[in-house]
């Protein structure tokens, strides 16, 4: 083991390494130089100072007045701890697929004790569900809500950036269709991919646990993860039996008051969230408005580059592309971990593999946190490379059609980069 390790990392002795994957993203040095401070004692007043810092500024990056809560976990734990706070054994879920994680979060359910019900739209394009392909159907909540006359369902709960597909979904089209119905269900929303690259606004849009992690468009590591919580989402919680203790928001959210935390946090990480809250929210560089503006166009170019190729996008749908990722879908017979493969191992550039249903099918270019022009035509020029050795026929140049891109729109701001 410890032989291919090394193997693997000296593939490639020169040069930066292209980590396109949609999450986790490049970690910027500003922010593993903060997470290299020593660590402080956790019960101290030095302590209370950053973690008070550190829940008001993500309750800036969630858009909430409420409570942020913040786990050493992935997001996979996030999705337990919204699941087990709001839920009794053997509660109804309605729940929409529309992709891997959206997959994933229901299987927890069911494993959870509750009894998810899961929507989806019906058929095929390309070899793919459609389901897979376009975001929530807002409508389609709304009609099984309004048939739900008993209020068995307890929770609706949506993938905002489905990080397998590259799709967004309309999180204020659904807390419009459970109003519509007059229903008294909670809204719980994955934004693990979305946060901090997508605009999302957890109050307005009226969700009462938004889920999410350290390891996308926060710039961090892995082993951060959230839970927003609304009042309704609060009180819910006071009468869920579902078993929790680790998860428990009753007594992490009381300590938090004063900065601290019922366990032992993991003080460098929340290092480096202080230090990535500044590079967001640094209002000289145009705070959330300009990151979100930076992932648009970023996005656009990529797409420009795909759609040159003559390849489907995979999401189907331009109302609800993803400015954090684009999936790539490769003519049938072709085999995209081949292909992927190809471009590591030539090119020095790791792009996101097709998951679940889309096993095979298609590849993710990841466009998200600490990223610019430059690194993207450098991918770019590593796809187009590997999918010409590869066989795959290209009506046009992708990485002319992106240079043209970027040269005709403008940059917003740049991410404040000084320590």
């Amino acid at each position: 083991m410890e032989l291919t390790v090394a193997l693997t990392l000296d593939f490639h002795p020169t040069g930066r390494h292209f980590l396109q994957i949609p999450g986790p993203s490049p970690v910027p040095d500003r922010i593993l130089r903060a997470m290299s401070l020593p660590t402080i004692d956790h019960r101290g007043p030095e302590f209370a100072l950053l973690g008070l810092k550190v829940l008001a500024d993500t309750q800036r990056i969630f858009q909430t007045r409420h409570p942020v809560v913040i786990y050493p976990a992935s997001g996979t734990g996030a999705w337990e701890a919204a699941l087990s706070n709001v839920c009794s054994p053997g509660d109804a879920v309605l729940m929409f697929e529309t992709g891997h994680f959206a997959s994933l979060w229901q299987k927890m359910a069911l494993r959870l004790g509750l009894q998810p019900e899961f929507l989806a739209q019906a058929g095929m394009e390309h070899g793919v569900p459609v389901s897979w392909r376009r975001g929530v159907q807002a409508d389609m909540i709304e009609a099984r809500l309004s048939a739900d006359k008993a209020h068995k369902i307890k929770a609706v709960c949506v993938v905002h950036n489905e990080t397998s597909t590259g799709v967004t979904s309309n999180i204020a089209a659904v807390r419009k269709a459970i109003d519509a119905a007059k229903h008294p269900a909670l809204l719980l929303v994955d934004s693990i991919s979305g946060l901090a690259s997508a605009d999302y606004r957890h109050d307005e849009w009226g969700v009462d646990v938004t889920v999410s992690g350290s390891q996308k468009g926060l710039m961090l590591p892995p082993g951060m993860s959230f839970n927003a919580v609304s009042p309704k989402a609060i009180e819910v919680a006071k009468h869920a039996t579902l078993p929790k203790a680790f998860w428990a928001w009753d007594e992490i959210i009381e300590i938090n008051k004063g900065g601290y935390w019922p366990y032992t946090p993991n003080t460098n990480l929340l290092y480096g969230l202080s230090e990535a809250c500044d590079m967001i929210l640094n209002p000289a560089h145009g705070g959330l408005a300009a990151v979100f503006a930076r992932h648009q166009r970023w996005a656009g170019g990529v797409r420009a580059a795909v759609r040159a190729w003559g390849l489907p996008i995979q999401c189907a749908d331009p109302a609800v592309y993803s400015p954090v990722l684009t999936g790539v879908l490769l003519p049938e017979g072709v085999d995209a971990d081949a292909v992927r493969r190809l471009i590591y191992e030539r090119f020095d550039c790791s792009l996101g593999t097709g998951l679940g249903k889309l096993k095979g099918r298609m590849f993710r270019i990841g466009h998200l946190g600490d990223c610019n022009d430059l690194t993207l035509m450098g991918a770019l020029a590593g796809c187009e490379m590997g999918l010409k050795l590869s066989g795959v026929k290209l009506a046009d140049s992708g990485v002319q059609a992106a240079m043209d891109f970027f040269a005709s729109h403008a940059v917003p701001v740049p991410l404040a980069r000084a320590a």
